[in-house]
C-alpha cells in the first residue's frame, strides 16, 4: 500500500538505478555522514552529490538533519522492503530453476 508519505516503487528504482546513487547508499549503509564527506568519496562535483541526494530523499531512502553548520546524511531503508518483496517472486523463481537443471545434471551421471 502507497501513503501519500511513501515513494511510489518507480520512484525508488529510479533512485537505485544511478550507481552513484548506489555507492552513496552502500557509504550510508555504514553510518550517518555530513554531505560534505559524501562527496569527498565521489569523483564528481559537489552539486552533483546534492542532485544524486535529492533524488534519494524523493525515494525516502535518505533523510538529512541540520548539525551546527553541516548537514548529516543517514539512510532509511524503509523503502527498500518493497523492492526486495518484488525481487523475492524472482528470487524464488531463479532458486526453483537452478534446483531442477541440479536434478537434471545430477540424473545424467
Amino acid at each position: 500500500m502507497v501513503t501519500r508519505n511513501s515513494p511510489t516503487p518507480d520512484a525508488v528504482f529510479r533512485a537505485l538505478a544511478d550507481p552513484t546513487r548506489r555507492a552513496i547508499l552502500g557509504a550510508l549503509a555504514r553510518g550517518s555522514q555530513p554531505v560534505g564527506a559524501l562527496a569527498q568519496r565521489f569523483p564528481v562535483s559537489r552539486p552533483a552529490i546534492s542532485r544524486h541526494l535529492r533524488v534519494l530523499r524523493r525515494a525516502r531512502l535518505v533523510r538529512d538533519r541540520r548539525e551546527g553548520r553541516h548537514r548529516v546524511c543517514e539512510l532509511t531503508p524503509g523503502p527498500l522492503r518493497e523492492v526486495d518483496a518484488w525481487l523475492s517472486h524472482y528470487r524464488r523463481f531463479w532458486q526453483a530453476r537452478l534446483a531442477r537443471l541440479k536434478r537434471h545434471l545430477e540424473a545424467d551421471t
